[in-house]
């Protein structure tokens, strides 16, 4: 495999980020960019250039377009061939992308207006683009077999194909293919030797391939690391999964690393915001409080949040617990096996938009300072 990364460790962030204004309209605008012009589309393309420009701005060197939409609804949405019924969807034809859908609405709001954003930053912009994976979408299937991976990866990779974009102001430099429902349960379509495990490596492989092609890194952003089916795509660069996954301090994973050459993204900061305030509220108590009494005052923090009482940033963690993490991954893993670091997940969960820059801007003064520890 060619190294693809910098030597110099750079940031990167998951997408999501907490929504300001009339998510309607904003949706709306969404579903209508690129083929009309209307108020709607307009602040669809606005609230989308500026979130990614905050995120630069915050010193994220490679930020994934914010992410204010359903992710696994929006690209539902792009294939033609499904069916809703009973709450669910089932394939009633042959999985194709729409006509006139093909296009990520975000991506290309951002490729439109990359020569503003050069200009805004002083520099081409390098932008993360997050895929949601085919065994999440299938998840919301009411039925599915072992073709349906593969016809799924097969859109998947056209969507790929057709958003990655390289232009004198910016490109697309990392494409993540996210399967947060991966590993969760027990899937008798996933069982060892089985043709539906192998048509969902096919399925990943066929979209990673796709994504290489074009010139962009590969990453699978998982949340459930125990199926280890992942380190069969031979065409992923990298892996990330939550802080507190046990992958990141198991031994394996350092020999499945140099085994397959692939490579991590140091996942630094918490960003289940309900998680932050259990820490925090466990670590300041001066007793051992049951779970009912921490959720009563989990409770009791949101209803100050919500009224502006609290100032969320106090429930951030702090510059050194960020440093503890990514310095314990490059003494695991070795420096040359960290691709990125950044935080866990996305921060849609965040009380405000503020507190969710603020979190980024931290993880960005975490990265830049590692060469001087």
């Amino acid at each position: 495999m060619v190294d693809c990364f910098h030597k110099m460790l750079e940031s990167c962030d998951v997408g999501s980020l907490p929504f300001k204004g009339d998510i309607n309209r904003f949706l709306a605008g969404a579903r209508d960019y690129g083929q009309v012009n209307n108020e709607s589309t307009l602040l669809f393309e606005s609230k989308v250039v500026s979130g990614f420009i905050d995120k630069a701005q915050a010193g994220i060197n490679v930020p994934n377009y914010p992410q204010f939409r359903d992710m696994t609804q929006m690209f539902i949405d792009m294939i033609e061939g499904l069916a809703k019924v009973n709450g669910g969807y089932v394939e009633a034809g042959t999985l194709t992308v729409k006509s006139g859908k093909g296009s990520i609405s975000e991506t290309l709001a951002i490729k439109n207006h990359s020569q503003d954003i050069y200009e805004k930053l002083g520099q081409p912009l390098k932008l993360r683009m997050c895929i949601t994976g085919p065994y999440t979408i299938s998840s919301f299937f009411a039925y599915k077999d072992k073709n349906t991976f593969t016809g799924l990866g097969d859109v998947l990779a056209q969507i790929a194909d057709a958003n990655i974009f390289n232009n004198k102001h910016g490109s697309i430099k990392l494409v993540s293919v996210d399967e947060p429902v991966f590993g969760f349960v027990d899937d008798p379509l996933l069982d060892r030797g089985s043709e539906g495990r192998e048509n969902l490596l096919k399925a990943w492989e066929t979209i990673m391939q796709k994504i290489r092609a074009k010139g962009a890194q590969t990453c699978l952003h998982l949340h459930n690391t125990s199926d280890e089916l992942f380190w069969q795509v031979k065409s992923l660069n990298m892996i990330e999964s939550h802080v507190n996954d046990p992958f990141y301090q198991a031994k394996r994973t350092k020999e499945q690393l140099e085994a397959t050459d692939k490579f991590l993204k140091a996942s630094i900061a918490i960003t289940d915001f309900d998680q932050l305030i259990r820490n925090q509220i466990v670590s300041t108590s001066t007793q051992k409080m049951t779970d009912a009494a921490i959720n009563e005052k989990i409770a009791e923090v949101w209803k100050n949040l919500n009224a502006r009482k609290t100032d969320p940033i106090t429930y951030l963690e702090n510059i050194e617990t960020m440093k503890r993490r990514l310095r314990d991954s490059i003494q695991r893993f070795g420096e040359s096996r960290i691709a990125y670091a950044g935080p866990e997940c996305g921060t849609r969960s965040f009380p405000t938009y503020e507190s969710a820059i603020e979190c980024l801007r931290k993880i960005s003064e975490v990265t830049r300072s590692q060469t001087t520890w």
